[in-house]
Formats: C-alpha cells, structure tokens, sequence
C-alpha cells in the first residue's frame, strides 16, 4: 500500500515527539547512573554528564555498608510479591464471576465497583479503619486498601468475557469443574491481560510510598521508597557515613550517595519490564475493547 505525502509527514512529526519523549526519560536516568559511579572531584567540578567520569563504584559500597538499603530492598520484595500475589489472585476470583451474563446480580455489584471508582472515604476513615483492624505497622496496611483496584478488575473481567463461551461449555461436559476451569483453562488463555496485571499491581508496591508513611511507624520496616527519600532529604546522612570510614568518605559526595540509591530503587523494575513487555499492549488492549 502506498503511503501519502501527508501520512509520511504524520508518520515523521510522530517519530520526532516520540524519540523526544523518550530521550526526556533516558538522558536523566543516564546522567544519575553517571553520577553514582564518578569520583567526587568529577561531580563537584560539574564534570558529569551522561557518562561516568574516573569510574568508581565506592557510592554503591558505601551505600550498602553505611545504610539499611539492603534490609529496605528485602522489604520492597517482601512488599511486592506478596502484595501482587494476593492482588492477583482476588482480582482474578472477582473478575471471573462477573464475567458471566448468568452470575446473579451481576450489575448491581460491577456498578458498586464502578462507585469506588468515582467516590472514596478519604484519609482520616482509611486511617481510623485500618487503626481499628490493629494494622498500623504491618504490611497489611499496605496490601488490604489496595486488595482489588476496580480499575484492573474491569479490565480482567472484560478479557473474560471474551473466551468463548463454547470452550467453558466443552470443557464442563468432559467433567471439569469450576477451579480446574479457572486454572487450567481459562488463566492459560488470560497470560497477556494477567502478566499485564500483575505488572501494575508490582510497580505500585514497589513504588509504594505514601501509605507507608502513614501506616509504618518502625523503620527497619520502610521500603526502598521511604529510605531513599529519606537520604534524599537528610542532611545527616554524609555525617554519619563520614564517622563510619572517614578514609572512604573524602572519596564521596551526597549526591554520589544518592544517585546510587534511586538506581538501586529503579533498576529491578527496568530489568522485569522487558520480559513483560511482549504482553503489556496485547493485554490493556484485549481486556479494555469488548467485541
């Protein structure tokens, strides 16, 4: 098919705006990577740009002896991959029934869903409700609020219903039942729309932030998240690396010791979208379109 001058000039004004945002988003993760792995001289004569200058990984050394960002990336994980479990498997429990035209009051339930969509109780209730659950200071804080998003739900319960109905129906008469239905049937089929899923639900765990300050009083129970803003805006951090090795921290900076952390913050997400990639389209696009 022959392309018009004007879908060619389209095709052109999208590639430019597409290659600028995109370069918007790597240049800064570049510059801090450069930062994290610099000499100090190098960053406090401005030196650094999107390469590293007299490499050196001592930011990264300091950071995990000097800091608790390895018992904060055990929390993330620990966070995560619960937190996205139990996400996943209510989603997954609550879509599936909703799917079907026969499941009694169907609508009266996905329209309640719908509602928390549009209207929530605010924070002080959330807080006095959580309180009252004897949550606070528990990773059930972070998990239970945020247990089923009715967003992801719709999104689940629309790529169910376009399984055909005849598969399901087949498979029931060969003597399936239900659970061996959803397992071996029906999640098979869901891979795009599921590892999608689960890709949103992970992020913002692994991302999670604010509820953790409301709801997380200890600190060897903050994520990645909490500690990194935390170095970010202590101004005591360098003097505590400083009495741990005052030999090691001549060869540091702040902002050394900073880049570093939001790279390690950054960097296990940057490494699982990839895989996950081949889905994310297929699975938004097939579970948001009915038809």
């Amino acid at each position: 098919m022959r392309i018009s001058a004007g879908e060619k000039i389209f095709y052109a004004i999208n590639y430019v705006i597409l290659s600028l945002a995109s370069l918007s988003c790597i240049l800064p993760i570049l510059h801090i990577i450069s930062l994290s792995l610099s000499s100090a001289e190098s960053i406090t004569m401005g030196q650094v740009g999107l390469w590293p200058v007299e490499f050196t990984a001592e930011a990264y050394r300091k950071l995990v002896s000097g800091t608790d960002v390895l018992g904060a990336f055990r929390n993330s994980v620990l966070i995560t991959l619960v937190g996205t479990a139990l996400n996943m498997v209510f989603t997954v429990l609550t879509a599936y029934p909703l799917s079907k035209q026969y499941f009694y009051a169907r609508r009266f339930f996905t329209l309640a869903i719908v509602f928390t969509m549009l209207f929530t109780a605010g924070l002080i209730p959330n807080y006095l409700l959580i309180k009252s659950l004897g949550l606070v200071n528990t990773y059930g804080s972070l998990w239970l609020p945020g247990l089923i998003s009715a967003y992801n739900l719709l999104i689940v319960r629309t790529f169910f219903e376009n399984i055909p109905e005849e598969l399901e129906d087949a498979a029931r008469i060969d003597g399936c039942g239900e659970w061996r239905l959803i397992i071996q049937m029906v999640l098979p089929l869901s891979l795009p729309v599921i590892a999608t899923i689960a890709l949103f639900y992970g992020v913002g765990h692994w991302n999670a932030f604010f509820n953790v300050l409301i709801y997380i009083n200890d600190s060897s129970k903050f994520n990645l998240s909490v500690l990194v803003q935390n170095m970010i805006r202590s101004q005591s951090l360098m003097s505590e690396l400083a009495q741990l090795d005052p030999d090691a921290f001549r060869n540091l900076t702040p902002e050394a010791i900073k880049s570093a952390g939001i790279i390690v913050m950054v960097l296990p997400m940057l490494i699982i979208y990839p895989f996950l990639q081949k889905y994310f389209v297929k699975g938004v696009l097939i579970g948001s379109i009915k038809g």
